[in-house]
C-alpha cells in the first residue's frame, strides 16, 4: 500500500506547476483529514452515503484533485462517463467496478485507471467501508 500511495503523489507531483516548470512554490503544507470531513451521498447520482476528504482543494496553482473517499454500506459512485483520466485506488473494503460495461470486484491494493470518455460506476460490497484514493487532474476552468 505505501508503494501505492508514493505513486499517487508522485503522480500529483508530476502535474504540479513546479513539474510544468512554474519555478519553485513556497506555500507546501500539511493537511489533516480530521479537519476536511465531509458527508456527501454517493457522486453521480449514486446510492447511499459516504465520506469525503478533499485534501488541497484550495491549494493555489495546484491542478490535481487528490480524495479520498469512504462508501458506506450500501453506496456507490453512480454510472458516468469520465472528462478526464482518473484513477481510483482501494485502501479497504471490497467493491464492485462497472468499466466499460464489464463487472469485477475489487479489494485493497486494487489501482483503476479509467480514461477519458470510459464509463464507470463503483458500489460498496460487505460490512466494511470501501475506501478509495481518487487522483485526476483539474480542469482549466476548476478553482
Amino acid at each position: 500500500m505505501k508503494a501505492a500511495i508514493r505513486i499517487l503523489a508522485m503522480a500529483a507531483i508530476l502535474a504540479s506547476p513546479l513539474a510544468q516548470g512554474a519555478g519553485k512554490r513556497a506555500d507546501s503544507y500539511v493537511e489533516h483529514e480530521a479537519t476536511l470531513v465531509v458527508t456527501q451521498p454517493g457522486p453521480h447520482d449514486g446510492e447511499g452515503q459516504t465520506t469525503a476528504y478533499p485534501f488541497f482543494e484550495d491549494a493555489e496553482g495546484f491542478r490535481m484533485v487528490f480524495r479520498k473517499r469512504a462508501l458506506h454500506k450500501g453506496a456507490s459512485i453512480g454510472l458516468h462517463t469520465n472528462d478526464k483520466d482518473e484513477i481510483y485506488y482501494v485502501l479497504s473494503g471490497r467493491g464492485e467496478l462497472t468499466l466499460e460495461g464489464e463487472v469485477s470486484e475489487v479489494g485493497p491494493g486494487d489501482a483503476i485507471l479509467t480514461r477519458n470518455g470510459d464509463s464507470h460506476a463503483l458500489r460498496q460490497r460487505g460490512e466494511e467501508d470501501l475506501v478509495i484514493l481518487i487522483v485526476f487532474p483539474k480542469r482549466p476552468t476548476d478553482p
